[in-house]
């Protein structure tokens, strides 16, 4: 896909939140309904990849406490668990949680359609531009008074802020 090109004064004059909320609802609309078609959220994806990030470290109650910062629908993550273990995706021993084979495979489904997204938006984005986007916008976070860690860098006891 090919965009007009600007001047750098008529870029950096843009209002940054209209731009970054336009980007983050089509990035989280476009994983949302990539997820949707394996008849996922996004808080079941989370839960995927952070079960089959660390087996039988998570239970329901710590990985709630993880992933409830980055919620931003109130979900009920006891229904999202019970769901997944409904489909036979996690089981649960001793309190904690881990994925059965069903559940990697699903979840690996969903991170192949997730792929896809995330290659559109990069068409035209070189490495360096990414990560120069992100650094801007780290900043930025930081300079109003945010958390500008990188997120597994961040103090979960305080929610994903210090």
């Amino acid at each position: 896909m090919t965009i007009k090109e600007y001047p750098q004064d008529k870029l950096a004059a843009q209002p940054i939140g209209f731009w970054s909320r336009e980007a983050a609802d089509l990035v989280i609309g476009g994983l949302r309904t990539a997820l949707a078609e394996e008849d996922l959220t996004q808080p079941h994806w989370w839960s995927l990849n952070h079960i089959a990030g660390a087996p039988g470290h998570w239970t329901r109650a710590t990985l709630t406490e993880k992933l409830t910062p980055y919620d931003d629908q109130d979900t009920d993550f006891d229904a999202v668990y019970a769901d997944l273990a409904s489909r036979g995706w996690i089981a649960e021993a001793d309190a904690t949680l881990t994925l059965t084979e069903e559940g990697e495979a699903g979840r690996l489904r969903a991170r192949d359609r997730n792929a896809k997204v995330h290659a559109r938006m990069r068409v035209g984005i070189d490495d360096a531009a990414y990560a120069a986007t992100i650094d801007a916008l780290r900043r930025i976070v930081a300079n109003l008074g945010g958390d500008g860690d990188l997120p597994e860098y961040r103090d979960a006891s305080t929610g994903g802020r210090r």
